[in-house]
């Protein structure tokens, strides 16, 4: 079994013309009250569709679509019970973990829309997609997903949360986690809290990360409990600080075709107090870096997928992650 102590270390998209036609759709608001601009269909909900385990995400797709630039009008949006796009331009500052109501799509203008102060709780709820968003300096999480099913969060950028960068956990379940940069955090992407939550959590917790960009995150990229299968595909790591991936608590974890820069410990088995999970590591790419620690066997992926050679993994990533890049 794998034990590891944190030590922090600071530091061809595939897109589809739909959220382009969204961010463009319409401006905001000088009062910054939310804008009603109609029913946009299916088409505009977001990017084409995410890849992996939260493929049927919709999120606010055939509801209305609003823009905001205040905080009011903002949680107002996202806490509406009826399906709705919410463009965010400009900051939005919270004052607490703001709750995330389903059936919601959440994006970014430009490279305008900004999460600061606190951030996203996407709890007892299902079909949300965030997107295209800043999200820096939040006193707890930057985004929290728990109890909830069908969730796509993708091309955001996200640092300094004093807790995580994203945490998935208690019983949630099908979500897809792609072309995100984070960076200058300690905590970044937590899977499972608890070693002893395996009653909610065995048979969920299936995730798929894809095409993101851990930018000198120190640990949790992702730590996994439980999960099986969890499929860690086409990620670029550089400069990781304590360690890239770590399997525990008999979870499966696919780590494939990742590219591996400066990082010493890229995935191991077991951490800190707890057990050992299972880890199959497949046509990973490593530049100055550890060979890993993989043992044991992961359920088979579900779903079809076509993966990037990982040795071209680093020029797609940097190129496509983060915000403006859809």
């Amino acid at each position: 079994m794998r034990r590891t102590s944190a030590r922090y270390k600071s530091a061809g998209v595939a897109v589809a013309a739909a959220t382009a036609m969204l961010l463009s759709a319409t401006a905001a608001t000088s009062s910054g009250a939310a804008e009603n601009t109609g029913n946009t269909g299916g088409a505009a909900a977001a990017a084409a569709g995410p890849v992996g385990f939260g493929a049927a995400t919709t999120g606010g797709a055939g509801g209305t679509t609003v823009t905001v630039s205040s905080t009011s009008a903002f949680v107002a949006a996202v806490q509406s019970s009826a399906p709705t796009i919410v463009r965010v331009s400009g900051t939005i500052s919270l004052s607490s973990m703001t709750k995330v109501a389903s059936n919601k799509t959440i994006v970014g203008v430009g490279t305008a829309g900004r999460i600061t102060g606190y951030g996203l709780n996407i709890s007892n709820v299902s079909n949300v997609i965030v997107q295209n968003l800043t999200f820096t300096g939040s006193r707890d999480d930057a985004i929290n997903v728990q109890y909830s099913t069908n969730v796509w969060i993708d091309h955001n950028d996200i640092s300094g949360a004093r807790d995580g960068a994203l945490d998935i956990k208690r019983a949630s379940d099908r979500i897809t986690v792609s072309w995100n940069r984070t960076h200058d955090q300690d905590k970044n992407m937590l899977l499972g809290h608890d070693d002893g939550n395996g009653a909610e959590d065995i048979g969920k917790l299936r995730v798929t990360y894809v095409h993101n960009w851990f930018d000198g995150t120190n640990q949790r990229n992702p730590r996994v409990r439980f999960g099986n299968p969890v499929h860690v595909l086409n990620n670029y790591f550089s400069d990781i600080g304590s360690y890239g991936v770590a399997s525990t608590e008999n979870a499966g974890v696919l780590v494939e075709g990742n590219y591996f820069e400066n990082t010493d410990d890229p995935y191991h088995r077991g951490e800190g107090d707890s057990g050992d999970g299972s880890l199959v590591a497949r046509n990973n790419h490593f530049v100055n870096s550890g060979s890993g620690e993989a043992g044991g066997s992961v359920a088979g992926i579900p779903y079809s997928y076509s993966a990037d050679s990982a040795s071209s993994v680093k020029s797609i990533v940097t190129a496509g992650a983060g915000v403006g890049r859809i």
